[in-house]
């Protein structure tokens, strides 16, 4: 598999899987478990693992296309797939076990489901700062007690890359990353999953009670949790995230095409919205160019990632705050410019413009990164 063929594969399933039952998994709130099968039996949940597990080994642009193509389609399983490749690559990222290598075979193989637990209840959008303890154990496993939110695929995921204040640890960041198991005992989903965007995603609470997690499915050293968010998970996850909002722009853009194509003033011999009103024509060409530029800065920070710099970090800092509020202005424009079809949810469009919004508000938040932005540029720590 190349970064083409993932991309098409991608497409693909997202044509003949994701798209006849978005609109209704939406509206349903549910959970595509033949979106993940089909991911599974393209080779996608193992895109980035390496091959000694089964794996392909491809980089963030190959993630980034298949972020996109889902998201051109159906966001939620773009979040699922975007969730499920950050946890592979953090289990990946840490020293080898038997445990941990049999998890990696069956992602590779397109068997076995992850996500990301980090955010708690307490600590809300500063996702790198747990509120939970881990208590050690004799034979250097961690019983987990902590109240997890916002976990997508709760309930549907085999594993969960989580987090937890190291037992020695002292400070916010001193944190460990675990791999608990689906079928630990202790490990609940606390409720359902009802967003305003994103509906399909099963972003749910979840709650570890007294969880036991042996030696061997410890991720990092005692805490070098914070390190791995950093330097592992951030950057892809903005990126991965600036990649959904890239996908729901080219959504948006394409079904206010189509609209404007299509609907028509009867009463001015059949002329079509695009034909007749420039103020449409002059909102479609505003889309445009925001997208096009979306895609130049996406492009911009995967090229920091693949030879990274001293402006690496800001880059990827700068991608997710911008793309969120692209998503934004784009979506929102295309409802404007689709009127009531689109408010009424005929376009699909009133769907894109809700999932956009998320990207927003999901940490780090815009608020939080033009804060790390700022202190970036000052020379300021980030932490």
């Amino acid at each position: 598999m190349n970064v083409e063929s993932a991309a098409s594969a991608a497409s693909a399933i997202a044509r003949t899987v994701l798209a006849p039952s978005a609109a209704d998994g939406d509206k349903q709130g549910r959970f595509s478990t033949e979106a993940v099968e089909e991911l599974g039996r393209a080779g996608l949940l193992g895109l980035m693992l390496p091959v000694d597990v089964g794996g392909s080994l491809l980089g963030p642009r190959a993630f980034a296309g298949v972020v996109a193509a889902l998201a051109e389609v159906d966001a939620s399983v773009a979040m699922v797939f975007l969730m499920h490749t950050l946890a592979s690559v953090t289990i990946a990222a840490a020293p080898r076990t038997a445990a941990l290598e049999e998890v990696l075979r069956a992602m590779a193989g397109g068997r076995h489901l992850s996500t990301l637990a980090f955010s708690e209840t307490g600590s809300r959008s500063h996702f790198w700062a747990p509120i939970s303890r881990a208590e050690s154990l004799d034979g250097g496993g961690a019983r987990l007690s902590a109240r997890k939110s916002f976990v997508t695929s709760a309930g549907h995921a085999q594993s969960y890359v989580t987090s937890a204040l190291s037992h020695t640890g002292s400070g916010l960041t001193d944190s460990t990353l675990y791999l608990v198991l689906a079928g630990s005992e202790g490990v609940t989903v606390a409720g359902a999953w009802d967003g305003l965007g994103l509906r399909a995603n099963a972003s749910s609470p979840m709650v570890l009670e007294r969880c036991v997690v042996p030696a061997d499915r410890r991720l990092t050293a005692e805490g070098g949790g914070f390190q791995t968010m950093l330097d592992v998970v951030l950057p892809l996850f903005n990126v991965g995230q600036a990649a959904v909002s890239l996908g729901l722009c080219r959504a948006a853009v394409a079904a206010t095409i189509a609209h404007l194509k299509s609907a028509r003033f009867e009463h001015l011999g059949s002329t079509s919205l695009g034909e007749a009103l420039p103020t449409l024509r002059a909102q479609l060409a505003t889309m445009q160019i925001e997208t096009d530029g979306l895609l130049a800065r996406l492009d911009d920070a995967i090229g920091h990632l693949e030879q990274p710099g001293e402006l690496t970090m800001l880059r990827v800092l700068e991608v997710k705050a911008a793309a969120g509020e692209t998503a934004i202005a784009v979506t929102s424009l295309a409802m404007r410019a689709c009127g009531g079809a689109a408010f009424s949810r005929h376009t699909g469009i009133e769907r894109f413009f809700r999932d956009a919004h998320a990207g927003a508000v999901m940490a780090p938040t815009n608020d939080v990164l033009r804060e790390f932005i700022g202190r970036a540029l000052l020379g300021l720590p980030l932490f």
